[in-house]
């Protein structure tokens, strides 16, 4: 096991840890044990870079885990992972310090179950970016949803909090368990888990009938891992969380997983045009719809909640331009087409440094002020002159005004959707000019919301009869984690080159493979100025139409639309979630009556069923009677004897009579056995029928009465229609099975324990043999499972009946 493998698995060590921490030093905040290690993780990360002009070199180790199953822990650190890596670290630590001051160490605030969620979450999030094989992707993928709700669910005694845990497991769940179908299906295509392979592999699977599911699939779970429209609506809620989680799952890792998974499958499905419009169709419609959502919200984390949402649709669509650079028709100009992966790295990194310090100069004010209502904010200005700073550069970012890093990645964005409507492929030649007006009217409600931010916040009167407590600035360790943020947002901004080859190009490299080659790089030149070009009358327009909606906004605010603070989907998600509550309550009455001759009528409905239909559908129905032979005299005597006893049964109520009869058949079973030469089975079933009829006969006393059932004639028909089907099912299966041994070259397992039992495992008795040696563990937990059902008599027996109950 490498380094590299404890980078992901060092979180999870510590968070083994850090409950003894807790209770041995409770007069040392727990979160001073948990920062050193994102820290050591983040500067080991960083050597990873290529500070001396070289190509970024991929690095690989691989660890056997299942590996008949082609599972292996291997971790790939390139380019992407690299950048992933450094966010979920490095933001990592600031949040963990940001924490040590927002969450007091007092009224016994259960820290160590904060720091274990959190430390599950890095190590999840690592997990992700640095695996090769997709099962353990997905395994790592999954954690992080579980790690997710038990932050938001961390103040569980508030029902909001358990409400936005159970949303947030219920849909990105859901969304994992479609890609896990996914990553079977690119198994099926592939022959191979490993992420690497799958992509050499992509030209050959890219006409395959289940490469279209497969994408769709695969989508599916980043959608609604990274709040894609429509499936966003669990992200405003997980603002129920500690400020700290907010910033840490918006900023660096959760909702930035499904960008993560996107991007590494773009090698994969980047050629196909379904994949370019969904990606397209779906980024537009989420940027649109979180920016206008943003504007109708009072609660300062739900604005940069649907910020969040937009920004990340804004991320999406530009994955989805940039996939037009692997088209074979434009493979020459792909430096006109690649713009729109580079907008996308640069957008990730700008995103997770203002996004991350505005969530933390929100918690400060919340923290300050005891209100995260705009209606009740209001000049924070000179109250908050450190919080105002971090907050004006961060929504000064947001909002894409220069010279702050997001007014960089917004130009580049706007130059990518002009771009993408200037081709010929995919159909852009008649539907790609909505691409750059969506995204320019996206921009203009961004603006707005930024605007609105800082309007609502920092100007105006200051009113402390509006605030719980007494309102003064942040104690400066809380002020340090934002500080170094919004120091990043204007360093990156003046700057912007300085991550042009050492992050942006390695990454762009993951991205696009392939269309460079040798020691060719893409290239990488980002400026503010490019002259009165379109891309900045689009965004002088966004300040001007951006500040006339904001200044008019009491206008829009009496709108239907703009009413409801909530979003309208929520209203679906509830209303689906009650009606399979209670849809599921209905068929648990139904199924679950307490009889279990119900239940058994259930089960042999089900097997029956499957039976047939595996029969039609492979065609295996075959009845072969040629080979028949006369039936000697007793055979017919037995066979008669067993099935009178047998149908009888059901007919006497008399207790010792039915004993006797029960006993009656197990022996002619018995018997025949012994006609078929099976003399352990016989021998067996001898055993077991003795010991039967005796326990009834000792237990006679304690045995309820037999009654008729008291239902109607059409139940009796049915069970008797079932019984009668099950019959003629066995016995179709029997002559099918015997006609098709015959017919094909299968040669019987049997054949196997035959010529292996005595050379193998030294016995004569095959059946033994089989039992102790082939099938030894088989045998051990069988054991295992008599012992449970033992147990459970057991309990049955000194649980005593009080009526009424069908046992």
């Amino acid at each position: 096991m490498s380094t590299l493998h404890f980078v992901a698995l060092a979180p999870f060590i510590m968070a083994i840890i850090i409950p003894f921490c807790y209770f041995k030093f409770r007069n040392i905040h727990t979160g001073w044990f948990v920062l050193p290690l994102p820290l050591i993780l983040f500067i080991y990360l960083l050597t990873f870079i290529p500070f001396d002009g070289q190509l970024f070199q991929p690095v690989e180790h691989a660890v056997p885990w299942v590996p008949s199953l082609d599972i292996y822990f291997t971790v790939y650190l390139d380019g992407l992972s690299l950048l992933f890596a450094l966010l979920i670290t490095g933001i990592g630590a600031l949040v963990v310090l940001y924490s040590i001051y927002y969450i007091a160490n007092k009224n016994n605030e259960p820290l160590h179950n904060f720091y274990v969620y959190l430390l599950m979450f890095m190590g999840a999030m690592l997990g992700v970016v640095l695996s090769d094989n997709l099962i353990v992707l997905y395994v790592f993928w999954e954690l992080t949803s579980l790690a997710s709700s038990l932050l938001i669910a961390y103040w569980f005694h508030k029902e909001k909090s358990r409400y936005g845990a159970q949303k947030s497991m219920l849909i990105t769940v859901s969304g994992g368990f479609a890609m896990l179908a996914g990553f079977s299906l690119l198994y099926v295509l592939a022959g191979s888990f490993s992420i690497r392979e799958i992509v050499s592999a992509a030209d050959s699977i890219a006409g395959e009938p289940l490469f279209l599911a497969a994408m769709i699939l695969i989508l599916l779970g980043a959608f609604t891992k990274s709040a894609q429209f429509p499936f966003h609506i669990w992200l405003p809620d997980a603002m129920e969380a500690p400020t700290p989680v907010s910033a840490y799952l918006h900023s660096a890792t959760m909702v930035k997983a499904g960008i993560y998974l996107v991007a590494r499958m773009t090698p994969v499905f980047g050629t196909s045009a379904e994949w370019f419009w969904i990606l397209i169709i779906f980024g537009l419609t989420t940027l649109t719809w979180g920016s206008i959502s943003a504007i109708r919200q009072t609660d300062l984390k739900g604005i940069l909640a649907f910020s969040t949402v937009s920004q990340l649709g804004l991320i999406m669509s530009l994955l989805g331009m940039s996939s037009a650079a692997l088209h074979y028709d434009i493979v020459n100009t792909e430096t006109l087409y690649t713009t729109a992966a580079m907008a996308a790295v640069l957008h990730l990194i700008n995103h997770a440094t203002f996004k991350g310090s505005l969530f933390m100069a929100v918690g400060i004010i919340d923290h300050e002020t005891g209100t995260r209502d705009i209606r009740k904010l209001g000049g924070l200005m000179a109250i908050m002159p450190v919080t105002f700073t971090i907050s004006l550069i961060g929504l000064a970012s947001m909002a894409g005004l220069p010279p702050f890093n997001g007014f960089l990645s917004k130009e580049l964005f706007f130059t990518a959707s002009l771009n993408v409507a200037s081709l010929d492929i995919f159909n852009l030649e008649t539907l790609g000019f909505f691409i750059p007006v969506v995204a320019w009217i996206a921009s203009v409600f961004t603006f707005v919301y930024s605007m609105l931010i800082f309007t609502k916040t920092f100007t105006g009167e200051f009113k402390p009869d509006n605030y719980s407590k007494h309102v003064h600035e942040a104690p400066a360790g809380l002020l340090i984690s934002p500080i170094i943020l919004g120091v990043l947002v204007i360093v990156f901004g003046f700057f912007p080159n300085m991550l042009a080859y050492t992050i942006i190009e390695p990454t762009m490299q993951s991205i696009l493979p392939g269309l460079t080659s040798g020691d060719d790089q893409f290239y990488i030149n980002i400026y503010h100025w490019h002259g009165l070009n379109a891309e900045i009358m689009m965004t002088i327009a966004v300040i001007f139409i951006g500040a006339a909606i904001a200044l008019n906004l009491k206008k829009w605010q009496t709108s239907f639309f703009f009413a409801r603070e909530r979003d309208p989907l929520n209203y679906v998600y509830d209303g689906a979630l009650d009606q399979l509550v209670i849809r599921s309550q209905q068929i648990t009455r139904a199924q679950m009556t307490g009889r279990l001759s119900d239940y058994m009528l259930y089960m042999v409905i089900f097997i029956s069923s499957l039976g047939l239909w595996t029969f039609f559908r492979y065609d295996a129905l075959a009845i072969d009677l040629s080979g028949d032979q006369s039936i000697p005299a007793y055979m017919m005597v037995l066979t008669f004897v067993l099935l009178a006893a047998t149908l009888a049964l059901p007919f006497i109520t008399h207790r010792v009579t039915n004993i006797a009869l029960l006993g009656v058949v197990g022996f002619l079973i018995a018997a025949l056995f012994v006609v078929f030469r099976a003399p352990d089975l016989a021998l067996t079933q001898l055993l077991v029928e003795t010991v039967m009829v005796v326990l009834f006969l000792l237990a006679y006393k304690h045995l309820p009465e037999i009654k008729k059932e008291s239902k109607n004639k059409g139940s009796h028909l049915i069970k008797g229609v079932v019984a009668a089907s099950v019959g003629v099912f066995v016995i179709i299966t029997s002559l099918s099975v015997h006609a098709l041994r015959n017919d094909s070259d299968i040669t019987p397992i049997s054949d196997f324990f035959i010529e292996n039992s005595k050379s193998l495992a030294g016995g004569y008795n095959m059946v033994n043999v089989i039992l102790v040696d082939f099938r030894g563990l088989d045998t051990l937990l069988e054991v295992l499972v008599l012992a449970i059902a033992a147990l459970g008599v057991v309990t049955l027996i000194k649980h005593k009946m009080h009526g009424g109950e069908d046992v």
